[in-house]
């Protein structure tokens, strides 16, 4: 029988241990919280050596699937969106550091996201949504001045916001991208009142929320995103 080739590939033990520890984590016999077999139980069910099963471990570590301490056994844990985006974090801030033009297609996708966002949270914020918000307003203001602990008071206005859509991957996508662009973030800052405009324009936004105005809160979010990217342009420029 003629045809292309088809080498075999010998593959690493540890890998082959790999995908049998996942399946055992996404076939249900490992459930989150469970305590994962000990070293040496997995070096005899499976007839491989500490180094293949250590090497697994960390493997599955790295994709988020178990928490590794030290003097205990491996613990599976729950996978969220959450944990499912932060394993991409490092991958794309080494993008943003690259690519200009990554940046901005961050940013893009940013304002359409939480322009969406904003629309859902003016039909579904309740009164203690916009307590909350109103709160975050309130110490976002008072840290004034204070660069890092401002930018993290306006991340956690927009991720409250995103969580009012009551879907916890809005809410993850929503951290994950701020948590990108926090290192951009803090230019914004530089500029002398931007943090007054900040502020008002939260106000603003919070404004339309609480009457129920999804047009409005989605044009308002819409220019406060247009204007803080422009700004950034001009300041890097």
């Amino acid at each position: 029988m003629n045809g292309p080739a088809e080498p075999i590939i010998r593959r690493k033990l540890s890998d082959e241990v790999f995908e049998r520890l996942e399946r055992m984590i996404t076939s249900g016999e490992m459930r989150p919280g469970d305590e994962m077999p000990s070293e040496r139980t997995l070096m005899e069910r499976f007839g491989v050596g500490r180094p293949a099963i250590r090497e697994a471990m960390q493997a599955l570590a790295g994709k988020g699937l178990v928490a590794i301490s030290h003097g205990e056994r491996a613990r599976v844990l729950a996978v969220t969106a959450q944990s499912i985006l932060r394993q991409v974090d490092l991958t794309a801030k080494i993008m943003l550091s690259q690519s200009q033009d990554g940046l901005e297609n961050l940013k893009s996708a940013r304002i359409f996201f939480e322009r969406g966002m904003a629309r859902e949270a003016a039909l579904k914020a309740t009164g203690e949504d916009l307590d909350a918000l109103a709160a975050i307003i309130a110490h976002q203001r008072a840290m004034t001045g204070q660069p890092e602990a401002f930018i993290e008071a306006d991340m956690a206005f927009h991720a409250r916001i995103a969580s009012i859509s009551g879907n916890p991957i809005f809410a993850a996508i929503s951290e994950a991208m701020l948590a990108w662009l926090r290192t951009y973030h803090t230019h914004l800052l530089i500029w002398a009142g931007n943090e007054a405009v900040t502020l008002d324009e939260h106000a603003g936004i919070l404004a339309r929320l609480a009457d129920g105005d999804a047009d409005g809160a989605e044009a308002a979010m819409r220019d406060h995103l247009e204007r803080a990217r422009a700004l950034y342009t001009h300041e890097r420029g």
